[in-house]
């Protein structure tokens, strides 16, 4: 079964262009390297400018542990981590 992910991430004032870059590293690394990856995309909010959301599917469990393994999820993720203004609002879904 597919699994989703909505992950709300607040990132802090003048990081942008930091996290965004950093956010299309990470999504290069996931498109070249994890195929059970079905989409993996960034979305900023219309109502501010340091909001955004992550969307994400995974072909099954596996495929979203694996992710998490990644070495470029671990040290990439440390240059996302950098820019979040607080810890990410993440929700699981399962495909219906």
């Amino acid at each position: 079964m597919a699994i989703g992910i909505v992950a709300r991430l607040e990132i802090q004032e003048g990081k942008n262009e930091e996290f965004e870059a950093a956010f299309a590293e990470l999504k290069s690394a996931v498109t070249a390297n994890e195929p059970g990856v079905n989409f993996y995309s960034l979305h900023r909010s219309r109502e501010s400018e340091t909001t955004y959301v992550v969307l994400e599917q995974y072909a099954d469990q596996a495929a979203f542990d694996a992710h998490g393994a990644t070495d470029h999820m671990k040290t990439i993720g440390a240059k996302l981590g950098a820019c979040f203004a607080e810890a990410p609002g993440i929700e699981l879904l399962d495909a219906v």
